[in-house]
């Protein structure tokens, strides 16, 4: 599965967020493949990219178009999505991309709705574009207040819903694409979350 930074912003609350996210997956045995909007190479905004994409974009769009499922993490700026996570959707193959590709979204925000509106607008998006919307999303309010000193998360309800959204997204993706994201001998989500399995911190 992939996992997807949502801002190119340096030193993001976002990114952090996504160490996470990247723990609670590794919880139950599944690596993430990261991709970070602030490594986009420079020639992704040449004018001519919007009909030739630069072969150095091409990491970006596979890992889009081999993940079995994709995780979004992104901020709100402006009331909206970050403007480079649009224009990053607007650059990958259509429709391949996305359609039929299970997707679920995490937002965060500094005021007290933690990003609802822009991720409002991306399922808004990626129902358009025929993707596999998992509904359970979750919402990270007053993000400065969360995050210690350290870029940790120590609010523990918070740490649950982020943890419940990973293991539904989970069974949602292997049900739809009829795979095996586990092995065998490993815990199955709803066994993680009775167990209680915690985030390294």
């Amino acid at each position: 599965m992939t996992l997807l930074v949502g801002t190119n912003r340096p030193g993001s609350s976002t990114l952090k967020v996504c160490t996470h996210v990247k723990e609670i997956y590794a919880g139950f045995k599944i690596p993430l493949k990261v991709l970070d909007l602030a490594l986009l190479p420079s020639e992704i905004f040449e004018r001519t990219a919007y009909t030739n994409k630069p072969a150095s974009f091409q990491p970006f769009s596979i890992g889009i178009l081999e993940s079995t499922g994709l995780i979004i993490v992104s901020p709100e700026y402006n009331g909206s999505v970050p403007g480079i996570l649009k224009y990053f959707i607007d650059m990958l193959k259509f429709p391949e991309s996305f359609e039929h590709r299970p997707v679920c979204f995490i937002g965060l925000g500094a005021g007290m709705w933690g990003a609802l509106r822009p991720i409002e607008q991306l399922q808004a998006i990626f129902g358009y574009r025929n993707a596999f919307v998992y509904p359970e999303r979750v919402f990270l309010p007053k993000i400065n207040d969360l995050l210690s000193d350290e870029g940790r998360i120590t609010d523990p309800e918070i740490l649950e819903r982020m943890r419940d959204q990973a293991a539904g997204f989970i069974d949602f993706v292997e049900k739809l694409r009829s795979v095996k994201l586990r092995s065998q001998s490993s815990v199955t989500a709803q066994d993680a979350i009775a167990e209680k399995i915690s985030v390294p911190r």
